[in-house]
């Protein structure tokens, strides 16, 4: 059988090897006593909230199960308008919200409606790796820049303005970024949008964790610099619902009809049983949930960094959103991905080597994810600086 050529351009996950033998080596009877504690997940250890989970079982008894639009429920895209005025001081119009089968038809979405084959699209390097894949299934060209941490391994104006060529289309940002957990100044934010603005291109912000900020200096939309930004958004990180599938984008008025075509054509819509039940998300009582929730990130993350650091596992830059730490294993180990494999193997803590997250130094970085209890994260700390200290 005869492969589409664009698969060429899609890498390996290699998370996903590395999850496989973590799992393998759980099931051992090395692990009886000391079982695998799974650090390595971007997912969070919350479940939806009471109210979000009864909203569900209520639209299955009431048979509510139909098709909605493909834009989504109206009402849920008011609740997010809503949520927006309210959380960042936005006013965001309704209509420009679309509902999408999770961030990642969100981002497909886009990337179909404005990339054509051969436009290149500006991207840092580290970055999430299926970013890059959705440029390249587009049949785009994904330009990875490396970002230091001196930049909070985010891109910069300067090195977009650097980087432009008469190919370039436009930029993928994250902020706050997986795998790094760090955010876009927003004065740097505004000087990226003015300069791809003035390229005429677009600027499409990942923002699936901007509702776990930690830091008021970060904890800002980059919608407010423009009805011309692009913001994908989700409901798996803050509000916990990551099997339901069910993201939103925010898009400029003259986007709207091409996203709604698309989505149309690839999917109907979005799940009504996951939106029906996301309209509980904005209940009172789920958002004093989705905020102790993010007390209690922020918590680990003041735990981790600097357990992290008394070990010699050195985190360059603070995290300031998401539930990652981004540390360098280079005194421990020659690459990321043979460090992980013997913290496995030696102190059963399962990590991500930075493979997959680009190319200009990644190797020499682990992502290690505070998604997991406290009484875990402070476990493994301890395994890990006995094996390393032997």
């Amino acid at each position: 059988m005869k492969l589409a050529r664009r698969l060429d351009h899609i890498e390996p996950f290699y998370v996903m090897e590395c999850a496989k033998a973590a799992l393998d080596i759980a099931r051992s009877p090395a692990c009886i006593d000391s079982p695998m504690i799974f650090l390595n997940i971007g997912e969070p250890d919350f479940s939806a909230p009471p109210l979000v989970r009864e909203a569900a079982e209520r639209c299955l008894r009431e048979g509510r199960t139909q098709y909605t639009a493909a834009t989504g429920l109206p009402e849920l895209r008011e609740r997010i308008s809503d949520w927006y005025r309210e959380r960042f001081g936005l006013d965001i119009a309704p209509g420009r919200i679309v509902i999408t089968a999770g961030a990642s038809a969100a981002l497909q979405l886009v990337c179909l409606a404005l990339i054509d084959r051969g436009d290149e699209v500006l991207l840092p390097d580290p970055s999430y790796p299926c970013n890059r894949h959705f440029v390249a299934a587009a049949e785009g060209v994904p330009m990875l820049l490396p970002a230091s941490s001196a930049e909070r391994y985010q891109l910069s104006a300067t090195a977009v303005e650097s980087a432009w060529q008469p190919k370039t289309r436009g930029v993928l940002l994250a902020s706050p970024s997986n795998p790094t957990g760090t955010s876009i100044d927003p004065d740097e934010m505004l000087r990226i949008v003015e300069a791809v603005r003035s390229r005429g291109g677009f600027t499409l912000v990942d923002e699936i964790y901007l509702g776990l900020s930690y830091d008021d200096r970060f904890g800002h939309s980059a919608l407010m610099h423009g009805d011309d930004v692009i913001s994908i958004n989700s409901f798996s990180k803050y509000f916990s619902m990551t099997g339901w599938r069910l993201g939103w984008i925010v898009v400029p008025p003259e986007l709207l009809v091409p996203i709604e075509k698309l989505a149309q054509n690839l999917y109907i819509c979005p799940s009504t049983v996951a939106q029906r039940a996301a309209l509980a998300c904005f209940e009172p009582a789920s958002l004093a949930e989705y905020e102790s929730r993010r007390a209690e990130f922020r918590a680990r993350r003041d735990f981790v960094v600097p357990a992290l650091e008394r070990i010699g596992l050195a985190v360059p830059v603070m995290p300031d959103g998401a539930f990652y730490a981004w540390f360098d294993c280079s005194a421990h180990a020659g690459s990321s991905w043979d460090f992980c494999f013997d913290m496995m193997r030696r102190a059963h803590v399962a990590l991500t080597p930075g493979r997959d997250f680009g190319h200009a130094g990644s190797e020499r970085f682990v992502r290690l994810s505070f998604a997991n209890s406290m009484p875990h994260l402070q476990e493994a700390l301890v395994r890990l600086e006995s094996v390393l200290s032997h």
